[in-house]
């Protein structure tokens, strides 16, 4: 029965996400439809980009994945770019299933920790579904670390030296596509050195240092060549090169980043009663980090104590990737949107939930000489419904996104359409307008960056802004109510006639006048 449950829930978790794309949800940006484009030139062999445009760090696995569906699919679309995230979300939730079975060998618990990765609340799918570089993969490579880890240290017969290959690769995978993952890479790396160091010292450690190298080769040919450093620009994204005040700093990493971050929240904002879950995450990690410990000291056969080095090693890089994003300026400055950046603590959720499953079946079971006071147990009951309830919720809340999303990608389709009919080949228009747009048009209607004053804005593909100056001629195009609509008005008004204004749905389109 509980085999049929977790396949339910598996399946419902990937058919939720699978309609959320068939109905354009979530909302694209033009984030993701940079790493579109450098799929599409991918495809068409006119380009291979190491990094995400416009930057040295955060490199392009997506587009890589994507390329070959724009290119049997005949051109670029979202659905598309999000075909392979979508599969990377499959991946991880099956992963999840199974490392939950090595730590606890529970099968009842791994059908809650599937149901728990089964829903998705705005910023979750966000984080899993819209490849604008990193996060989909992030997860279901450090709970295939943590997996590879936990077999290997327990001594698991059979293909060992492929595991310890496939560990090696996904560390230096990891270093190149976004280095948010590193506290599991590291955190899973000294169970390995605590448990096989003496393997490692053979030729497995020369197989797992080259596969290492071979998964990072992107990052460090480039690194080679251009003699350039992608640690720096990695601490200048975090908010190094700015300034957060530490109240504003501890509020957004350890009030509403845990619960943004894994799942608790309606879109774009936390209710108090939504916070709980701040206040419940450090006595899990706590809990989580005591419990495995006390087991990991105990004398056992290897499989259980690698099980409980595991935990720990989970729960640790939980502690290290909140303290760290904790104390960068982007908690304090941008504390729901950078939330995503939290986006790993699902990997941990096996360990952190484990010790409050078992107090919950200890105080559900009949057994008189049970441990634990029946508060306890209660408190544990009440903790897990709690979470599940909590998810549901904002999952629910996520749910209702789907028609405003749909309506707005409507009116951008119009807008695209639009700008075909009158041969508008050459736009400027706003940072969030310009690639979503040109990716939208597979590269028909070409977009340079302008502020609200039109001013040269912050061209991720320089190329697209040199054919723009190029042209003879330019449009702008500007949402309904923006200020740079607001400023083209204006001109409009001191002017009359230098310039023709034609509108769509949310959309205006100012032509310039011969």
């Amino acid at each position: 029965m509980v085999g049929w449950l977790t396949a339910s829930a598996l399946l419902a978790g990937i058919g939720y996400r699978l309609w959320l794309l068939a109905h354009s949800t979530p909302a694209t940006n033009s984030d993701e439809a940079t790493m579109g484009l450098a799929a599409l030139h991918i495809a068409r062999g006119e380009g291979f980009p190491v990094w995400f445009y416009g930057q040295q760090y955060m490199g392009t696995l997506e587009a890589y994945l994507a390329a070959p569906i724009f290119a049997l699919a005949g051109g670029p679309s979202v659905l598309g770019l999000r075909l392979p995230t979508l599969a990377l979300y499959a991946l991880f939730l099956l992963l999840a299933w199974r490392l939950t079975l090595r730590l606890t060998g529970d099968r009842w618990f791994g059908l809650l920790v599937v149901a728990l990765l089964a829903l998705g609340s705005d910023r979750i799918v966000k984080n899993q579904l819209i490849a604008g570089g990193g996060y989909p993969e992030m997860n279901a490579a450090g709970v295939a670390l943590a997996l590879l880890a936990v077999d290997l240290a327990a001594g698991r017969p059979g293909r060992r030296l492929a595991r310890w290959a496939l560990w090696g690769f996904l560390a230096g995978l990891m270093l190149w596509v976004d280095p948010l993952v590193l506290p599991y890479v590291a955190a899973t790396g000294v169970v390995l050195v605590g448990f096989c160091h003496r393997e490692l010292r053979g030729r497995v450690g020369a197989l797992l240092g080259s596969a290492a190298v071979l998964g990072a080769a992107p990052l460090l040919l480039h690194s080679l060549v251009n003699g350039r450093n992608p640690l720096r620009a990695v601490l200048a994204a975090s908010g190094a090169n700015a300034s957060a005040d530490w109240a504003d700093r501890l509020h957004g990493g350890l009030v509403l980043g845990p619960p943004l971050g894994m799942g608790f929240c309606a879109p774009g904002s936390c209710a108090t009663w939504q916070l709980w879950w701040a206040l419940a995450l450090p006595v899990l990690l706590a809990v989580a980090a005591a419990t495995a410990w006390r087991a990991l000291r105990r004398p056992a056969d290897p499989a259980p104590r690698a099980a409980a080095a595991t935990r720990l090693a989970l729960v640790l890089a939980a502690v290290a990737t909140l303290g760290a994003y904790t104390v960068s300026s982007a908690a304090g400055l941008t504390p729901v949107e950078s939330s995503r950046y939290l986006s790993c603590l699902l990997i941990s959720l096996p360990a952190l939930l484990w010790p409050v499953w078992t107090a919950a079946r200890r105080g559900l079971a009949t057994d008189r000489g049970g441990v634990g006071s029946a508060l306890v147990r209660s408190a544990a009951v009440a903790v897990l419904v709690a979470t599940l309830g909590t998810t549901v919720h904002a999952t629910w809340r996520a749910a209702q996104t789907v028609p405003p999303t749909r309506a707005a990608e409507a009116r951008h389709a119009e807008l695209v359409s639009t700008l075909r009919q009158l041969g508008v080949r050459h736009v400027r228009a706003g940072y969030w307008t310009c690639n979503r747009l040109t990716f939208a048009s597979a590269e028909d209607v070409v977009c340079a960056v302008v502020d609200d004053t039109l001013r040269p804005g912050f061209d991720r593909y320089p190329a697209y802004r040199r054919e723009v100056e190029r042209a003879a001629t330019a449009a702008w195009v500007a949402p309904t109510g923006s200020p740079l609509a607001a400023w083209l008005d204006e001109r409009l008004r001191a002017a009359p006639g230098s310039l023709g204004l034609v509108t769509v749905d949310g959309w205006r389109i100012y032509l310039p006048r011969a």
